[in-house]
Parts: structure tokens; sequence; C-alpha cells
């Protein structure tokens, strides 16, 4: 009996000393970092503790895979470490690495959709991002995504990041539509969206924007042609550079983007237009302007009467002409 007890004693006491030892293991600092300061692994979906240490193993950010399975189980944490991709800090203990994976601190990647971007040049952005996976589906229709710089952790799908920026898109539109000001001309949100590409395209100035979309929605109240050049790069190219002057042949060609020839508003956007110029259409500026022309130093000069416009339009002629 006695014998029983000792050994007993003696089991209790290496198994005491056992978990002692993990347990300092688990806390201890790990490997340095192979290369710089961290070590990026990749957990995928599905994977149980046992090969999740593996991986740690294999990136060489954790020695002891046995222990860090063992006592991530014995924790109750085996069921909480999230897929993703991490960067593992040189040294992080286990304990650490296992807090980074249950809290899900994966790294986030960015795309940017840049202001005025077409909906096809916004796709093949996310078409050929590595980050993403899966299919894109459709090229979603023109100016139904907002652009942005969109963050999203590596393994997120290509048409759930198409759908968050759509998803994006109607929510500001919905939100400024009901701050917008009385009396537009524009009646629908669509009208909105597409009269804010228009703008979009006019300025790459942002202070610029309330005023350009003044002009437009004056004559728009008056039947006033809106004579935008950008419609009729959309018309010839879907809104790829031209790379060249617009020819007089086009500026009177009928196409169903060409505002010089059409009246009102094009059937649909020209671009995604971003949020100053959606805010800009909703909200114009306070003018009785028709006209503007570009002023020689990226911005524009505007004009209430064609006699005014015609002068502004000689000067920039001049300017031109010095530059050339």
């Amino acid at each position: 009996m006695r014998k029983f007890v000792a050994l007993v004693i003696v089991l209790g006491l290496v198994v005491a000393g056992a978990i002692e030892w993990g347990l300092a293991a688990f806390e201890a600092p790990g490997p340095a970092a192979p290369h710089g300061t961290e070590t990026i692994v990749l957990i995928k979906p599905g994977m149980h503790v046992r090969s999740i240490a593996q991986q740690l193993s294999d990136a060489h950010v954790v020695s002891r895979p046995d222990v860090f399975a063992l006592l991530v189980r014995f924790k109750g944490q085996a069921s909480e470490m999230k897929a993703g991709e991490y960067a593992i800090p040189s040294r992080a203990s286990m304990r650490q690495i296992v807090d980074i994976l249950v809290q899900g601190k994966s790294i986030e990647h960015k795309l940017t959709v840049a202001e005025g971007l077409t909906s096809r040049m916004a796709y093949d952005l996310v078409r050929d991002d590595a980050g993403l996976v899966g299919d894109a589906g459709a090229v979603p229709p023109e100016g139904s995504l907002l652009p942005e710089t969109y963050l999203f952790p590596r393994g997120q799908t290509r048409q759930g990041l198409i759908a968050e920026m759509q998803k994006a898109q109607s929510l500001l539109v919905d939100r400024l539509w009901e701050k917008r000001a009385p009396g537009l001309p524009i009646k629908t949100k669509e009208e909105a969206i597409v009269l804010a590409s228009i703008v979009e395209k006019e300025t790459g100035i942002a202070a610029e924007r309330p005023h350009i979309a003044a002009v437009f929605e004056n004559r728009l109240r008056i039947g006033m042609r809106l004579q935008s050049d950008p419609t009729i790069i959309y018309g010839i190219t879907q809104g790829y550079p031209l790379g060249r002057r617009i020819k007089q042949s086009e500026i009177e060609a009928r196409t169903p983007f060409n505002t010089y020839v059409i009246a009102g508003l094009p059937p649909q956007p020209i671009c995604n237009p971003g949020k100053d110029s959606l805010a800009a259409v909703l909200n114009p500026a306070d003018s009785r302007d028709l006209y503007f022309v570009a002023d020689g130093t990226g911005g524009h000069v505007f004009a209430s009467n064609p006699e005014e416009q015609a002068r502004n339009v000689a000067k920039w002629r001049r300017i031109h002409l010095q530059k050339n």
C-alpha cells in the first residue's frame, strides 16, 4: 500500500512538473524570425489544432508543436483560433501566438478604387488582386461602386468585395439624398449618380465640384445641353483615355452619351463618382453660371453669359498656345 501511495505521489510530481514545464515553455520567447522582425503565416479555414501547430512549426515560429497543441487544448482555445494570414512577431511566445490567432488579428490587404474609374476598370482591379479568391462574377453596372480604399483579409472573395463596394455606394447615396437641397432638377437617385459621374470627370479639384454641378443643373433647368467632353469620350472608348484631342466629327456624332447632341442626361453614368461629386450634385453651389472653361492652372473659370465665356475661352487659347 505504501509503495502504491509513493508511486502515486511520484507520478503526481512528474505530471505537475511536466505541466509546469509546459506552461513555462508556453510563456517563453519563441524562435527568432528567419528574416526581419516578423514571419507571415497562413492558417487556412478548417485546420485542426494539430495542423495549425505543425504549420507554425514549419514557419519556424513555434519550436514545440506538440506542446503548443496540447496546451491549446488544455486551455480550451482550440476552437477559438481563426483562419487568416498573420504576421507573427520575432520571438513571440506560444501564448502570444494563440492570442493573435484567437483575436483574429490577421493582415489586412487593401485595394484602392480611385474616383472616376469605370466599373470595368474597378472590376479588373478586383479580378487581378492576388489576395482575393473566387470568380469576380459579372461586371457591375456603371456607377454602382463607391470609389474608396477597401481593406480585406487574404481569402476574401472577389464577389464579396464588389458587393461591399455596391453596398457602400447605396448607403452613401441614400444618406446624401435625404439631405439634398430643395428645388433640384435631379428627380431620382439614379439621375444624381449620372450627373455626379459627369462632374467627377470634369475636374479633379474637389472645391470646384459644387460650382460645376451648379452649372450643369442650371443648364438642365432651362433645357440647355450639358456639352460635356467626357460624355463624348465615354461614347467612343467606354471611359478609357482617348489619347488625343476630340475631333469635330466626334463632337457632332450622335451617340447615346454625347451631351453635345442629346438633350438632358446620358442614359447611365460614365464612371463611378466619388463622395465629393455626389455631394456636390445634391448640394450645388449657389450660382447662376452656365459656362466654365479651363483657366490654365488646372482649375476652371466660370461665366454666366456667352460674352463672358467667349472672353474666358480666348484667354485659355492664348495660354494654351504659349504652353505649346
